[in-house]
């Protein structure tokens, strides 16, 4: 459909008339729509879903997710069947096959002339893609995993970031991408650790938060998911059943999506898989009417994670039919129903004509999706499918770059040991052990095209240039050789003898074991892919005892998705590094810090544990899942190395504690501020952190809640102070009666390094009469860094 065509559908409608404002607009146009038009808008189709391989054996398939007799159920209507009273969403054009450039414009034209073509109206469809490491689609960038933006405690960075995805999506003629994941850690077994930002509600918050301001600069709607308690699932069991108490879902999982709509205003949700004690997300009025719409005022659409209307009558079992189940999502606040059209067709208008559904339901969705449509400009009259796209370049040497910068600022060196940094050994034969050193597809995750799409077309290659370890450490220092030892996963050990020789025949060791991300069983991490425990995966634990068993200095290197436990290594390696999945530049990132070109400054957005099963790990515990709990259990709650923690080829001190008040009303504030001096000999990084411990509270509280951080980089001998401003509401939480309360009492205050090495501590009073305060409560904590000081 050329232009002329697309303005036909235009002429006499008021809704075109850019003068009058977006709600009037989007309800002149729900007024002229029937039905069934109504109906479309609140669907989607997935024209290139080849994911449910059918022709394959079941064993052989590569599935982008299970139950797939509820997955292919709208796959084989027609786009121009599906679009026959118009189209809420076209689904990942660009994301679910290998496509040119070329390739992705045209397919993305072909759709948008078919929905156009059957829509009476000429409403477009809105496009979306999924973007939790770049944009996926063949070619583009990938960037680091959300668990390694999380080590960079650096918003500004993955503001930065999240532009640039937006920029390249919004080239491609996409208005929504499918990010960020706000579901805060509970159980680091949990397959999906990688897409999190961390274990902390406030971290995850304001990181989440700078993501949703990135993208939706460049005209990208911002997806929050998984709304809510997704990542809370017994045993890190994937859609498994959630039995969490509510206080926990106030206090934990919720408020990282409460803070990226009141600081960021994200512009649409995703419902979660999970149930909540026996209810369904999905299917929950109290969560997607009571607080995100009526409390929290939330003006955006609320999107269907794929397949979780089904999924209600499928596998939660709380519908008949499918039928039955979008009428019940659409009555909890369910907007669109993703990736195709089941519960949200034709069942909906039939309940409507027979009185079992209130046409205001189908409304109330249909006015949010056409507002947003509005907004985007698509019913301009002026909006085109082609003008929609514009010049493509998805691996810009600016994204690179500014993928290897964060790969860089989130490697954490957790122990220097002997060896680190390289250059101070000037070693003249280095063995490079380990899977994660020679495939470049264990930096990337589970969401990224190389690994989502790209493992069912192998002919296809990697789409970008993704260095391994191994030949970016050649490029650091001379004298390398690799041999891989084992897989990821399996138990062949027929690697281990060369790998062995290797190391007795080198001068340092650089072993790199961890994770290969994959969906459903076909990686050690990722959608799908849980962990019975926290030993490294396949043989590679007994792969690091025998290299260390060779008494040639072993550094090791752990890319992964979620920690591991690593205390029968950290006693015996001459080094110890993390990286989070650091992405198609992490080669270099982590070769830099070894080398010692890179200082490291990154921070575990995760704790790393000291036993394989010790769980739950996170360090938010309150007296009796802590450390003060020892001889109370024989389990220990100690963790190898704490939230926060990373270490450093400098030293920094941070010391003189100064509040501005010692006594505060329950509706005040008062300043915190430290010193931080780098006393070390090299430029460096580092994150002060403000802790806060409610010394009595009416619940068991937390012992420590991080409440304010901040990174600077620092000069050898510069100082500089850094200054936090607490407000009262930063102490609030849910009390014995559920209502959010800042209440009197003494608060500690806890300034330092990490969650575990606090120097700097005072105390400071709250006086006054208890408050119950609401969504517009204060949700962050300035941080302000003076030089200078």
């Amino acid at each position: 459909m050329n232009g002329s065509a697309v303005s036909k559908h235009f002429e006499n409608r008021e809704w075109r008339d850019l003068s009058l404002p977006a709600e009037k607009r989007a309800e002149l146009l729900l007024q002229a729509m029937t039905l069934a038009e109504k109906v479309g808008q609140l669907g989607s189709r997935w024209v290139g879903n080849d994911m449910a391989e059918t022709e394959k054996p079941a064993e052989e398939q590569l599935n982008v997710a299970p139950m797939q007799d509820v997955f292919t159920a709208g796959g084989s209507v027609p786009l121009a069947e599906a679009s026959r009273h118009g189209l809420g969403h076209l689904t990942r054009v660009w994301g679910s096959v290998p496509l040119s450039v070329y390739e992705g414009k045209a397919e993305l034209l072909r759709q948008h002339r078919v929905v156009l073509d059957r829509s009476r109206l000429g409403v477009p469809a809105l496009v979306h893609e999924e973007c939790l490491t770049g944009f996926t689609t063949y070619g583009a960038t990938v960037y680091p995993t959300a668990l390694a933006w999380g080590a960079t405690f650096d918003p500004a960075l993955v503001e930065r970031m999240a532009a640039a995805i937006g920029r390249d999506m919004a080239a491609a003629g996409v208005h929504q991408g499918l990010s960020p994941v706000l579901d805060v850690v509970r159980d680091y077994r949990w397959g999906r650790v990688e897409e999190t930002l961390g274990e902390d509600p406030y971290l995850v918050g304001m990181l989440g938060s700078a993501y949703v301001r990135g993208l939706q600069s460049s005209g990208v709607i911002a997806t929050l998911k998984h709304f809510a308690g997704y990542s809370a699932s017994r045993a890190g069991r994937n859609h498994g059943p959630v039995s969490i108490g509510r206080r926990e879902l106030l206090d934990v999982i919720l408020p990282t999506f409460e803070m990226a709509l009141a600081s960021a205003e994200a512009g649409s949700v995703m419902t979660s898989y999970a149930d909540l004690d026996g209810l369904p997300a999905g299917a929950d009025s109290w969560l997607f009417t009571q607080v995100l719409r009526d409390e929290w005022g939330f003006a955006g659409t609320v999107v269907s994670d794929y397949w979780a209307v089904p999924f209600l009558a499928s596998m939660h079992r709380v519908a008949a039919t499918p039928e039955d189940a979008g009428a019940l999502a659409l009555a909890a606040g369910t907007d669109v129903e993703l990736p195709d059209t089941i519960g949200f067709g034709a069942g909906l208008i039939e309940r409507v004509e027979s009185g079992e559904l209130s046409e205001e339901l189908i409304d109330r969705a249909a006015r949010r999706v056409l507002l947003q449509k509005v907004q985007l400009g698509l019913l301009d009259p002026s909006w085109t499918p082609e003008g929609s796209v514009g010049s493509c370049d998805f691996d810009s040497a600016e994204n690179r770059a500014l993928a290897l910068e964060i790969a860089e600022r989130s490697v954490v060196l957790l122990d220097a040991g002997t060896a680190l940094p390289l250059d101070r050994l000037a070693p003249r034969r280095v063995a490079v052990v380990g899977p994660c050193a020679g495939d470049p597809r264990t930096f990337m995750g589970c969401y990224a095209f190389p690994n989502h799409v790209l493992p069912r077309y192998p002919e296809r290659g990697m789409g970008i240039s993704v260095p391994t370890l191994f030949d970016a450490l050649s490029n650091e220092i001379t004298g390398c050789v690799y041999e891989q030892g084992s897989a990821v996963l399996g138990d062949d050990r027929s690697g281990f003898a060369a790998a062995v020789e290797a190391a007795r025949e080198a001068d340092v060791v650089i072993a790199c074991v961890g994770d290969l991300s994959g969906l459903f069983g076909q990686g050690s991490s990722g959608e799908g892919c849980d962990a019975e425990d926290l030993r490294l995966p396949g043989v590679q634990a007994e792969l690091v005892d025998a290299l260390l068993e060779t008494g040639t200095p072993v550094v090791v290197v752990v890319v992964s998705g979620r920690p591991y436990a690593l205390g029968e290594i950290a006693g015996r390696a001459a080094g110890l590094v993390q990286a989070f999945f650091p992405g198609q530049e992490g080669g270099a990132a982590i070769a830099g810090v070894l080398s010692g070109r890179v200082v490291p400054g990154g921070k575990l957005p995760v704790q790393i544990p000291r036993h394989v099963g010790g769980q739950p790990g996170t360090y938010l515990q309150p007296a009796l899942g802590s450390v003060e709990s020892a001889g109370i259990s024989g389990l220990e709650a100690v963790p190898l190395y704490p939230f926060g923690y990373g270490s450093s080829y400098t030293t920094f001190e941070v010391s003189g504690l100064e509040l501005s008040a010692e006594e505060i009303a329950t509706d005040g504030s008062f300043v915190a501020t430290v010193k931080v001096r780098n006393t070390g000999a090299r430029r460096g990084d580092e994150v002060v952190q403000l802790y806060l411990h409610d010394v009595v509270a009416q619940v068991a509280r937390p012992l420590k809640l991080l409440t304010g951080f901040a990174r600077v980089s620092l000069d050898p001998g510069e100082v500089v102070e850094v200054a936090f401003e607490v407000d009262a509401d930063r102490t609030a939480y849910s009390g014995a009666d559920l209502r959010r309360i800042v209440e009197a009492g003494e608060l500690e205050v806890l300034v330092g390094t990490s969650s575990a090495d606090l120097p700097c501590r005072a105390a400071v009073r709250v006086v006054g009469e208890t408050r119950v305060v609401g969504h517009d409560r204060t949700m962050v904590t300035p941080v302000v860094v003076r030089r200078n000081a």
